[in-house]
Parts: C-alpha cells; sequence; structure tokens
C-alpha cells in the first residue's frame, strides 16, 4: 500500500461538502476506507440509549468520517498538496506550497 499524504495529528482544511472552509486536527484515519474524522467537523446527532457510559441516554453530538479526497493538509493556516522526497535516507512529506518538510 502506499504512503498516505494524510495522518492522525495532522491539521487539515475541507475543500469540498457541506463543512468546506473549516479546519480541525485528525482524530482517526482509516486507510481501508479512506476515511478521516476531523475534530469539530461533520458534526451529527447520534440518539443513545442508557448505558454505563452515558446513564441518561438521549441526544449525543459526534463528529462523523469524511472521506480523504474531501480534506487537504494544512501547513501555516494554508492548504498545500503533499509530496514525498528523501532526506538522509529516509522518506519525507513536504509541503508544495512552501516547500517545508512536514515530519
Amino acid at each position: 500500500m502506499a504512503t498516505s499524504k494524510i495522518k492522525k495529528g495532522d491539521n487539515v482544511k475541507v475543500i469540498a461538502g457541506k463543512n468546506k472552509g473549516k479546519e480541525g486536527k485528525v482524530t482517526s484515519f482509516n486507510p481501508k476506507k479512506h476515511k478521516v474524522v476531523v475534530e469539530g467537523v461533520n458534526m451529527v446527532t447520534k440518539h443513545t440509549k442508557p448505558s454505563a457510559g452515558h446513564p441518561d441516554g438521549g441526544l449525543i453530538q459526534e463528529e462523523a468520517a469524511l472521506d480523504v479526497s474531501n480534506v487537504m493538509l494544512s501547513v501555516d493556516g494554508k492548504a498545500t498538496r503533499v509530496g514525498f522526497r528523501i532526506e538522509n535516507d529516509k522518506k519525507v512529506r513536504f509541503a508544495k506550497k512552501t516547500g517545508k518538510a512536514i515530519d
């Protein structure tokens, strides 16, 4: 499998969909389904039964997954494409807009 351009902990900007323009941190990434969950973006309401974790049950707001193609890495507040290059015998991601190494 190819190396992913988006990783857990990256700051990303949503570039398509109802949440276009919002920014947040990637909290989880599923490479098999090509989905990311971004903190504070794509909020959905879930109906839950009473349980040990939520004794009252009711409505809970949580983030839903977005397709990885709808987000773009954000470096210094600007969305940028990601490239790869070899530095000191190590593969490193870099921002194509600024040329900065990300990792």
